[in-house]
């Protein structure tokens, strides 16, 4: 075993915290006793260029290319990611060893002067994704919704400076840097469907590694697994891009997995939605049926971009 086990991050605060969560967790165990454990920061290209919509600079996995890129050549030996930044095809030579006991997936609304989303009237929401825009649009259709890009923290002081009346942020960022007191109103998912993976941390190595493989093993939560492998079966079966706006929740009730999916037409005009459950020790065929259905259901008004 090396002495030396580096892991690779984004610099953001959220990030790290993320990375310095792994570290910890990973210290604790026999196997990387007498290991010193680093953490690398790496900038990304959705760092880089933060100006820009995401789907303007090369869409998904914008925030892990760079990282995985040192992981395949060995300048780190550990990448910790946010699972809703990765794309849902793994990465020749990568593989996700270890899902982190999800975090609340749900999605909140951050605001100075309302309490609730419905309050807003002509006002200005900030959000990158589209699928927020017109999941917004559906709840309340009298607000306009502008690009805001930046950390969790940044979006915040956007808010706070009055540059937006509001913004949606994941609940699992706010309370991850113990910024929940910002929070308005928190949505259920029902009504406000988070993208794939939201709330879990993706722990990923490469496959021939089998050191950092048997001790990423024992920090991987197989309920996470199984909710975080439908979801990404779903989003590999409907094949969109980074301008798709799909919500995507599995959660699991004993031997039962339930996935919640929604899905926008290209045009934005129709929506589509989707319930399934299944055997939870068949995580990617209840993902792949979703996403066969939610097709169907869309015929026309959705063509599949890979």
């Amino acid at each position: 075993m090396n002495n030396k086990i580096t892991i690779g991050s984004r610099g953001s605060k959220l990030s790290l915290a993320y990375a310095n969560k792994v570290k910890n967790l990973i210290s604790r165990l026999s196997e990387a006793s007498g290991s010193e454990l680093e953490i690398k920061t790496i900038k990304t290209s959705g760092d880089l260029f933060q100006n820009k919509k995401i789907s303007e600079i090369g869409g998904k996995n914008l925030f892990c290319k760079e990282i995985e890129e040192k992981l395949i050549n060995k300048e780190i030996d550990i990448a910790v990611h946010s699972l809703k930044d990765m794309d849902s095809a793994e990465t020749n030579g990568l593989v996700i060893q270890a899902f982190i006991e999800r975090n609340d997936p749900r999605e909140s609304f951050v605001s100075k002067k309302f309490n609730k989303l419905s309050e807003l009237n002509n006002a200005k929401i900030g959000s990158s994704s589209r699928r927020r825009e017109l999941q917004l649009k559906l709840l309340n259709k009298n607000i306009s919704v502008k690009n805001i890009r930046g950390n969790v923290d940044t979006r915040i002081q956007k808010v706070e400076n009055g540059e937006y009346d509001g913004v949606i942020l994941a609940v699992a960022g706010l309370k991850t840097l113990k910024l929940e007191n910002y929070v308005k109103e928190i949505f259920s998912i029902k009504e406000f469907i988070p993208t794939a993976g939201q709330g879990i941390i993706a722990v990923q190595c490469r496959k021939d590694d089998e050191d950092i493989k048997k001790i990423l093993k024992q920090l991987n939560h197989y309920e996470t697994q199984l909710c975080a492998l439908a979801e990404r079966n779903f989003l590999k079966t409907i094949g969109g891009d980074c301008d798709t706006a799909v919500g995507c929740s599995a959660t699991l009730n004993r031997d039962i997995i339930q996935i919640k999916a929604q899905l926008f037409s290209d045009d934005g005009k129709k929506v589509f939605n989707i319930e399934k459950h299944g055997e939870a020790n068949k995580p990617e065929l209840i993902g792949k049926l979703a996403g066969q259905e939610i097709l169907k259901q869309s015929g026309n008004n959705f063509k599949k971009k890979r």
